[in-house]
């Protein structure tokens, strides 16, 4: 499917198109580690403005960037061509369906939503107004990590694979390593992270990777581990199996990232990878070229949509189970 977007085509004073205007909604941690200073930085674009659900937080942040705050998120949409999301999934899907019907792109924060009726009221949303998005996943736009995705997908002959990214928000308190490994996590105090758990988090991230080399999931298994710890089994359309770990509660000590595929041209992991607002930057890149082209990211709100459907199943077995 290709799609006609339009993207600011009048001129400016000095006869140039001007350049893509990209509102953030959210101000939490994330948005200021990671959204607004890559927004800031970004060359192809201008950094309108902020919306936040707590005003003060608002005003902050776009006091520190220059930009204007804005009290009203359709206020935002309305000035803005593309919109950035650094928001809880349960609200930033109803707000991705108010900015694609003001005609904004989307730049989502994975999940997209927590529910299917959610995740697919946001796809909808992108195709009925035509509008271009990107779902923003750290391994998908990170470097080597993306390229080296590129590299295995195009190699083929997988057999298996397994994926382990066990984080620490929620690591247990008290133990001398934990406390010798760090402050606590900026990301402690985000309720839907404490309900949902890794499966939901980080879960998005390894069936990122996974689904792209070894095809779509065509079965899902799941089994509950320590704490949030959850593991899936997945089969694929190419025919291989795959295992992923995912954890908020790791022990500091513990904690780590890693991928692992292996076929018929040997083993291949996943490399090291860093940048994560230079990561950022490449995913705004992503949505301008949708945008620009019509030619929908492989990376959008569908895949947004796939990856809800996957987790809620996995949600679903587990609830059944206990």
């Amino acid at each position: 499917m290709s799609i006609s977007y339009d993207l600011n085509p009048a001129l400016d004073s000095a006869g140039r198109p001007p350049l893509p205007r990209i509102g953030l909604l959210g101000t939490g941690p994330w948005a200021h580690r990671t959204h607004a200073p890559a927004l800031a930085a970004h060359a192809g674009s201008e950094f309108a403005g902020v919306w936040g659900r707590r005003p003060d937080a608002a005003a902050e942040l776009a006091q520190k960037y220059g930009v204007k705050v804005y009290e009203d998120p359709d206020a935002l949409f309305a000035d803005c061509d593309a919109v950035a999301f650094a928001l809880p999934p349960d609200v930033q899907a109803p707000l991705a369906v108010r900015a694609a019907a003001a005609g904004c792109h989307l730049l989502l924060d994975k999940p997209v939503a927590t529910t299917v009726a959610d995740a697919r009221a946001v796809s909808e949303a992108a195709a009925e107004h035509g509008v271009a998005s990107v779902v923003f996943l750290t391994l998908r736009f990170a470097e080597p990590a993306a390229g080296w995705v590129g590299e295995q997908t195009a190699r083929g002959g997988w057999f298996t694979a397994s994926a382990h990214w066990l984080g620490a928000v929620f690591a247990p308190e008290g133990s001398p390593a934990g406390a010798a490994r760090g402050a606590p996590s900026p990301y402690a105090d985000s309720p839907w992270r404490r309900a949902k758990g890794g499966l939901w988090d980080v879960g998005p991230h390894a069936l990122s990777v996974l689904i792209p080399v070894l095809g779509e999931v065509t079965a899902v298994s799941a089994a509950r581990g320590p704490a949030d710890t959850v593991q899936l089994l997945l089969r694929h359309s190419s025919g291989a199996a795959s295992t992923a770990v995912l954890s908020l509660a790791a022990p500091r000590a513990a904690a780590g990232v890693g991928l692992e595929l292996r076929g018929s041209e040997g083993v291949f992991g996943l490399p090291d990878w860093g940048d994560v607002p230079g990561a950022y930057g490449r995913a705004v890149d992503a949505l301008l070229t949708a945008a620009r082209t019509g030619v929908p990211d492989p990376r959008g709100a569908d895949f947004g949509l796939r990856l809800t459907e996957i987790l809620a199943e996995a949600e679903a077995l587990l609830t059944a189970a206990s």
